[in-house]
């Protein structure tokens, strides 16, 4: 049983989630850490340019398609699995790109950005209109309880929709209900919690349009009698899953909840060039948390420019899991446990916290 009541309109134990939509909204912007730096700097930092991203998604979808022409005239073979390994890692890797062009943040030019939204939400199985909207609330109240529908690992975690889900199968199996669910015009509770009144039809026709190019895939199989057709579609975000979700657990697994500082709530992780190609430098959690309109292309100099006023990064993957892997099976004992993030001698001090532990 979770400790706190994780559902939309609940609450934590100790934490703001109790106060009511408008005091919470109106108190957002007063609470929230930000780090100082300098704001011609960062007007900078957030210039959108077509360059740098066309280049990036250039190379993906460049190799996607080479991967998956490799996969198509080896079908039949044991020399398949390598192309379609590929295929799938980048396929499932759409999950970073649908996340960053929810920002509307790469591309100078917006029809490009929402053009690829589109195609990347797909490919990750969350509707995009939908997926916007509540990814829009997991930044606006990042990590408070009942009023962040994204906390993955809630408390106490569950190991095996964890393990489960580095092929998809506990998220995936839901994504693909939420959308059957949102087909036929009733959104869920979540769903109508906070998407606006005028978005919720695009909601349901999108959907429609997902569930349309479900039943075309299954029907290509059937026709060709062969499960070749969904290996390029639906399927790869399941098994080529498991890469994502070892980056995504490093978000904020195992974190404090209910803390206006992402210094405190969210990690940074050093990785090494291909990782960060994949993970579309997501792996800059706190300074993407914290400065959003940052295009993934320019987090690394941002990290650089505010680093001595945060935690020390992770150096690696295997560093973050030393601290996640024995925080999970803590909190499986003790849900009310967490990580404590030392903050740098150079940090103000004048965070908002709900949890005071947090600051010692």
């Amino acid at each position: 049983m979770a400790w706190k009541t994780y559902g939309l309109g609940g609450g934590g134990a100790d934490g703001a989630a109790h106060l009511d939509s408008d005091t919470l909204e109106s108190q957002v912007e007063q609470e929230w850490f930000s780090c100082t730096i300098d704001r011609k700097t960062l007007k900078q930092l957030t210039r959108r340019s077509d360059g740098p991203p066309l280049r990036h998604f250039g190379l993906w979808l460049g190799l996607l398609l080479l991967s998956g022409v490799a996969g198509f005239l080896s079908w039949g073979t044991w020399w398949c699995v390598l192309p379609f390994g590929v295929y799938g890692v980048l396929y499932s890797a759409a999950d970073h790109r649908a996340h960053e062009l929810s920002h509307g943040t790469p591309f100078k030019t917006r029809w490009i950005n929402e053009a690829l939204y589109q195609l990347a939400a797909f490919m990750t199985l969350h509707e995009g209109t939908y997926w916007r909207w509540s990814h829009s609330r997991h930044h606006t109240h990042t990590i408070i309880v009942g009023r962040d529908p994204e906390i993955a690992v809630q408390r106490p975690p569950g190991i095996a929709a964890l393990m489960l889900d580095l092929f998809f199968i506990k998220s995936g199996v839901k994504m693909i209900g939420l959308i059957l669910r949102n087909a036929t015009g009733n959104l869920n509770a979540d769903g109508r919690h906070f998407i606006p009144e005028m978005e919720k039809s695009k909601v349901v026709w999108s959907s429609r349009i997902y569930v349309a190019i479900f039943a075309a895939t299954i029907a290509a199989c059937i026709l060709t009698r062969s499960i070749l057709p969904a290996m390029f579609i639906v399927l790869p975000r399941f098994y080529g899953g498991p890469l994502s979700q070892v980056f995504n657990i490093t978000q904020h697994t195992g974190l404090d909840e209910d803390v206006y500082d992402h210094r405190l709530n969210t990690r940074t992780v050093l990785m090494n060039p291909v990782f960060d190609f994949l993970y579309m430098n997501m792996n800059y959690h706190i300074e993407h948390h914290m400065f959003p309109m940052v295009p993934f292309y320019a987090l690394p100099k941002l990290h650089e420019l505010i680093r001595d006023q945060c935690p020390e990064p992770y150096p690696d993957l295997r560093a973050a899991y030393a601290e996640i892997i024995p925080a999970l099976l803590h909190q499986r004992r003790d849900p009310s446990w967490f990580v404590v993030r030392q903050l740098p001698g150079t940090a103000t001090t004048d965070t908002v916290l709900v949890h005071p532990i947090a600051a010692e």
